[in-house]
């Protein structure tokens, strides 16, 4: 097991309440954008976010991460195959899929490896789309504050991969032929709970305070209680969606 695994895993029930759901109009458009709407799979799933959006958009939907801890809190659906795998070596076969997704975890395992095996199991015509978000945008003090958090107290502290999700996956290269994405971002109303509940979910939090021996956000919380004013009022989050996508030409 990975330590990028491994520590996913522990925090797998965390995952499951806090992290953001992303927006229905974007799994509208990969099923209008795929050749048919038999077989999806959702690669690095955690517990199934995405692969729950697309159950209403595709007769099947396949969805595997490399942690059985993640897996264990995605909602078992009839239409839904779950299983462990890694994302270099799927247990599937050749030309079987309209549509492969990758949903905020493709900065763990994105390579030619990857690519190839993409370009294997998806069917002539087949989409191929992955997509991240980096920090969340409530007001300027708060987004101030959240990015103090993440490159000053926790430098040094993100797994090799999180370069590329701040980067905007700009840095990586499917050799895909491209397809542009419209600009989809998650918007949601959250509570200041909430918001820390996400930011414990952060890995690199959780390896500072493995270190540490105590909560990181103990050291920033009366400021961001301040800079969120009322903790009892909610506030609109939003992260921009960026996005690798295209076809494979097989």
């Amino acid at each position: 097991m990975s330590d990028v695994t491994r520590l996913f895993g522990e925090k797998a029930g965390a995952y499951a309440s806090f992290r953001p759901a992303y927006p229905a109009q974007l799994f509208d458009w990969l099923a209008a954008h795929s050749p048919g709407r038999q077989r999806a799979l959702d690669i690095g799933c955690g517990n199934g976010q995405a692969s729950q959006a697309l159950l209403s958009r595709f007769d099947q939907v396949l969805a595997c991460d490399s942690s059985l801890a993640q897996l264990a809190e995605a909602r078992r659906q009839p239409a839904l195959q779950l299983f462990a795998a890694d994302a270099r070596k799927l247990p599937l076969q050749p030309a079987s899929l309209e549509l492969v997704i990758v949903a905020q975890a493709l900065h763990w395992f994105a390579g030619p490896a990857f690519f190839a095996e993409v370009g294997r199991v998806l069917k002539p015509g087949g989409l191929f789309c992955a997509w991240c978000y980096s920090l969340m945008q409530i007001n300027p003090a708060l987004d101030a504050l959240i990015e103090e958090l993440h490159g000053e107290l926790l430098k040094g502290y993100w797994p090799a991969g999180r370069a590329s999700v701040d980067a905007g996956y700009s840095d990586i290269q499917s050799g895909f032929a491209q397809i542009p994405v419209p600009p989809f971002s998650i918007q949601l109303d959250w509570s200041f709970a909430h918001m820390l509940g996400y930011l414990r979910t952060w890995s690199a939090v959780q390896l500072w305070q493995r270190e540490h021996a105590r909560d990181p956000l103990a050291l920033f919380r009366t400021r961001l209680s301040e800079a969120w004013g009322d903790t009892q009022q909610r506030h609109l989050v939003s992260w921009p969606l960026h996005f690798v996508a295209g076809h494979p030409g097989n």
